[in-house]
Order: C-alpha cells, then structure tokens, then sequence
C-alpha cells in the first residue's frame, strides 16, 4: 500500500499516506532519500454524517451548531458521565472511545465508520486498536486543540499526529519514495528482484542459514542462500512457508489470524471546486464508501490536468465477498453513484475511472488476535533466530509508516551488531522504543525524542567506493 498507482497520467495513493513521524531519523531517512521533492502540505479533513460535513478534528462550536443544542448538550453530559464513571477496564473499541468521548458522540462519529471499516461490531474490535490508533485524543483534547491550536516547536513527541496541522508528502505520491530508495539500493551494489513470489524458506539448524525459494517475474524458478531473511510478508503466509515446518499450534495460530482487505475506485471528473479535504471519512451508513480522497489536495502534480479532479472512494471488504468480486464496471458505477449521494459530484461529471484491489491491507485486532501473535512469534524466536518480522502485516501490527520503517531500522541495527540490541515489538505505534516502560531515548540520551538508530557507517572494507 506505499506504492503509488498510475492511471492515464493520474496519480493517486492506495490508503493515504501523511509523512509526519515523532521519529527525527525517519524525517531525516524521508528527507535524505528524497532531499528536493517534499512538499509542505496543509492537513485538511471532514467527517460526512447525517448529511451534514464536520470538521476533523471536531470543532465544538460548528459541531453545537450543525448537531443542534439539544443533542450537543446531551453529548458533553454524556462525555462528563464517562469521565467521572469510566469503564475501569476498556476490553472492545466501544468501551474504549466511550471512555475518551462519551457514548453519545461514540454513537455518531465512530460507531458506523468504525464497523464498515471493519466489518465487524466494535464490541469484538480489541480496545488496543484504538489506543494505538487514536492514542492522545478525547474530546477534552480535541477542544483545547479547536480553542488553543498545537503548533509544532521542534518537540514531536508533545504533538498528537491525529491533530496535526501540516505534513510532508512526495510530488508525486509516497511510491516516489521507494522508487527513489530502490535506486539508490541499486546504486549501491544491491540487487531487487521485482513481480516474484517466495514459494518457501527452508531453516538449516546446523548452518543457522536460510534458503529461499521462489519464482521470478518469468516463471522460473529460483533460489537464494542467506544469514538471515527479513520478512514484512503476512504472518498467517509466512508461516505457511517455513521448513521445517512449524508446530500444530502455531498453524493453528496463525490460520485464526485475519485481515481486512481494501480497494480504491479512482474517479476523473470535471472540476466544480466541490472540496479541497485531503480526505473526508463517509460515517453515513446509507453509503459504503468509507473515505474519499481528493488527490489534488495532496499534491498538485497528481492530477495532470487543472480541468479535472481525481477522487480516490476507498471500500474496506473482505476478499471474494460480492464488493471485491464485483467487476470494476460495476464498482466505478457504484461510487459515481455514492458520490452524487452525498453531494460531491454532480450527473454527467464523471469522464473516466480504474479500480485497485488490495489484499490484506489490514490486520485485524478481534479478541484473540494478541494471544495468536504471541504463540507465532514464541516459536518462531526459539526455533528461527536469524527470521526478522517488520512491518504492518509481518508483525501483524496496524501501524503507520514511520512505525513499520522504524522496525525495520532497528532489525538492521541488530544484524549488523550480530546480537539482539532492540526487541522490535518494544516499538509502539509512534515509533516510540519503550523497554520496561522507560523510553530508551530518554534513558540514553535524556531527551524526549524517540529512540532513534544512529546513521550506519559500513566497514572500510565494506564501504562503497567515494
């Protein structure tokens, strides 16, 4: 989901993509990768519900204003019940947002995106996905940031990312990024295979070494011998693929893990100036889309041509279900459709349109989802110690991007030390390293900043040339 899809000289971001981090060495990995094609950008976002647009994060007096005095009155009561009588041990997404905001406005703005995104009741949704997701933010918070904004000073562990104000983000979308990375990989003598897919990883106990096995983009098959295999794929695959193979209970673990799959209908259309949001999350439930995107808002160069608009309308389903095998005929109607709906295009304005399936682009945190982890990533440290999981879908993990680039950064930190210096799951949702509830960053560097790797400095021997 970091790539950049291409249509017609459109560009347009699978899931949206703000490169803001907490972490300085992620900034400066963002800014040393692409030092000259950043671009500063407002944040702008709305929720759409009962047919009316509110502002994200929720300003009170436009929310008084649009919700009416009776049903606001009845929220800030309902948000003050939970502060004084608060559910002493959140266990489900409901319990937890009731806590931060009040069941009422749990009620309106989070109960019905919440579940169409998930397609599942919040009551089975585990509470740790709202504390990594929205961590920092109640509606206490949200009303001191609508009267005394939070400006940026230099200190990115004191901002709340859900209410950030600005962020960076590539000329051309975030796969930008990783193209430019690529080449710069290249340029260092290192090789990426592209389109091929790993058929299975056998484990040599006595060489404590790997062979990976798979088929390239032409359909031969190949292998690679390894020290060690650095693994983002998800959890339930890889397991799948390992030799030896794994205990019962960890297959059994594994298959019970699930995921939440995704696809972006990206709609051209003539330009009438409807909305300059980065994004609007659609909590209507008379509709399905769960978020549009406006692409030109994230970056002028996406949209090629200043006639149009391209909208990204992103459905959240499950793989085969009748969204996901629906043809993209059928899929393109249907958000045109959805999109006059609501009031942000017009008949006749629609002039062409792609659709881009996602598989497994989320993790899913059910009740059990901890426990399954746990058993997988026991085994596999006992059994595999040189097989590194990072990443969303490696760690079965719903993390931001800073957050799987992080992972993957302190792993190689452990690889060249030849030693475990960072446990990897000790890396929260903001990138933070927390061991034994201390901030290794402050420990070490008494600072509040995120722990963050040092630059790396190869051998001489190993050093590139210049």
């Amino acid at each position: 989901i970091s790539r950049t899809a291409t249509y017609k000289g459109f560009h347009f971001d699978i899931g949206g993509h703000r490169f803001f981090s907490k972490s300085k060495a992620v900034e400066d990995l963002w800014t040393e990768i692409l030092p000259n094609d950043m671009l500063v950008r407002p944040r702008s976002s709305r929720i759409f519900y009962g047919g009316k647009f509110f502002s994200y994060p929720l300003k009170p007096f436009e929310a008084l204003l649009k919700l009416g005095i009776f049903k606001s009155v009845l929220c800030v009561l309902s948000w003050l019940k939970a502060r004084v009588f608060p559910i002493r041990d959140p266990r489900n997404f409901e319990e937890w947002v009731s806590n931060q905001f009040g069941r009422r406005l749990f009620n309106t703005f989070f109960k019905s995106y919440t579940e169409k995104v998930w397609g599942m009741s919040c009551r089975e949704i585990s509470a740790d996905w709202a504390a990594q997701r929205i961590k920092g933010l109640s509606l206490g918070s949200a009303i001191k940031n609508a009267l005394l904004p939070q400006r940026y000073n230099g200190d990115r562990t004191k901002v709340i990312k859900t209410l950030i104000n600005s962020f960076r983000y590539p000329r051309r979308g975030p796969g930008m990024m990783w193209e430019a990375c690529a080449e710069k990989t290249k340029v260092m003598g290192g090789t990426i295979e592209t389109g091929c897919k790993v058929t299975g990883c056998s484990y040599n106990d006595t060489s404590s070494s790997w062979t990976v096995e798979f088929t390239d983009r032409q359909g031969g098959l190949r292998t690679i011998e390894a020290e060690h295999v650095i693994s983002s794929a998800p959890m339930r695959e890889l397991i799948c693929g390992l030799s030896p193979a794994v205990s019962e209970r960890a297959k059994d673990a594994a298959e019970s893990l699930k995921y939440r799959d995704f696809l972006t209908v990206m709609l051209i259309l003539r330009d009438r100036h409807m909305f300059d949001d980065n994004w609007i999350y659609i909590h209507d439930p008379s509709v399905k889309v769960g978020r549009v995107q406006n692409f030109r808002s994230w970056s002028p160069e996406m949209v090629p041509d200043s006639d149009k608009v391209c909208y990204g309308l992103e459905y959240f389903c499950f793989e085969h279900d009748g969204l996901w095998d629906s043809s993209d005929g059928d899929l393109i109607e249907l958000a045109k459709r959805e999109l006059i709906k609501i009031g942000l295009a017009r008949e006749g304005d629609l002039v062409d349109g792609c659709v881009v399936r996602q598989k497994k682009a989320y993790p899913v945190y059910d009740d059990d989802y901890a426990r399954h982890v746990t058993t997988i990533r026991q085994e596999l440290e006992s059994r595999y110690p040189n097989l590194h999981l990072v990443g969303r879908n490696g760690m079965h993990k719903y993390n931001n991007q800073d957050h799987a680039m992080m992972t993957a950064m302190l792993c190689v930190e452990n690889i060249l030390a030849d030693t475990k210096l960072y446990d990897l799951w000790q890396v929260n949702g903001d990138a933070e390293y927390h061991e034994a509830g201390v901030s290794a960053a402050e420990e070490t560097t008494g600072t509040a900043l995120r722990l963050v790797p040092t630059r790396v400095v190869a051998a001489p021997e190993l050093a590139p040339e210049g």
